[in-house]
């Protein structure tokens, strides 16, 4: 990264790179306090806008400067999360975790569609699932910034209490509580190539207009959640029950014109699949997978929360 002037110091900053190399730190924590890629850039823009604000002095006199950064972008994305409550309480439809894709599939969703830098790449892991994603949101806003602090990204109930603004005890207790909610959500382990294999086998069956394979592939008591957030067409209502999804899906299929291609792709670190229209992605399907059968089907069409995924 080449050096520049720093903003309302007018000399170059020797400590640019120190502190722009904790970006993808932030992006990280953001992403997954807030489930929002955008809201994520934003708080993150937002700590990097505070920091330089400072003077130069002031910036010296901070000891640890990444942690700074992480207390300012933790607390931002505490107030982000109080205000987000309220606006998708007036959300067009369920709203769902912005989706992210795996490594190779991933453009800036600026126009152009040119590649990300890496720094702004999420990290896919277990605690960036899709399922993970949607537990947190059941969370209040301190519960899950309390375990996300703590229980993914490793701070004390100290640091957590200090950004948080409770106890380190009432910090612990929240990140307790979060941990329930967590374990409860979470389905028997399923192996990632028996994933995988049933992922592929929904495509095929759904592809094939199979309602019986697609039965046999859903859990009776699955549940599918789409988001379309008024911009695109789709359900505004869960499905609920595997026949009844079998059928909705087939008569998707029914409907399916004949320029979409659907295609296997990495969905937040997990097999799922996408919709492309005359080659762009149109909708991302996410699956949770207990054993041998799919749990939930979470199918994201709002084209705001579309704009990392590949075209062409």
């Amino acid at each position: 990264m080449t050096t520049r002037s720093e903003p309302g110091h007018g000399g170059p900053d020797p400590g640019l790179d120190a502190i722009m190399s904790e970006r993808r730190h932030l992006i990280n924590l953001a992403y997954r306090l807030l489930g929002s890629l955008t809201e994520a850039e934003d708080a993150v823009q937002e700590t990097y806008t505070r920091w330089y604000a400072m003077s130069r002095q002031e910036q010296d006199a901070i000891e640890s400067p990444g942690a700074w950064l992480t207390t300012v972008a933790s607390r931002i994305c505490l107030n982000v999360l109080g205000s987000a409550r309220a606006r998708r309480e007036t959300y067009v439809g369920e709203w769902i975790p912005e989706p992210v894709p795996g490594r190779a599939e991933w453009i800036s969703g600026r126009p152009g569609g040119a590649a990300v830098d890496p720094a702004d790449r999420v990290t896919l892991d277990e605690s960036v699932g899709l399922a993970f994603l949607v537990v947190l949101e059941a969370m209040t806003p301190a519960e899950r910034v309390a375990f996300v602090l703590h229980d993914v990204f490793c701070h004390s109930f100290a640091e957590v209490a200090e950004i948080v603004g409770r106890t380190p005890a009432a910090c612990r207790q929240l990140a307790s509580s979060a941990r329930r909610r967590v374990r409860a959500a979470r389905p028997s382990a399923t192996a990632a190539p028996r994933r995988t294999g049933v992922v592929s086998a929904f495509k095929e069956a759904w592809e094939a207009q199979d309602i019986d394979a697609l039965i046999g592939l859903l859990d009776p008591d699955a549940t599918a959640v789409a988001d379309g957030g008024g911009l695109a067409t789709t359900f505004l209502h869960p499905i609920e029950g595997g026949e009844r999804i079998a059928r909705a899906w087939t008569e998707l299929a029914r409907r399916r014109p004949a320029d979409m291609t659907l295609l296997e792709r990495t969905v937040n670190g997990q097999p799922g699949l996408v919709a492309q229209q005359n080659g762009v992605t149109v909708t991302v399907f996410a699956f949770e997978v207990a054993g041998d059968r799919i749990t939930r089907i979470w199918v994201v069409r709002n084209p705001e929360k579309l704009r990392r995924w590949t075209t062409g």
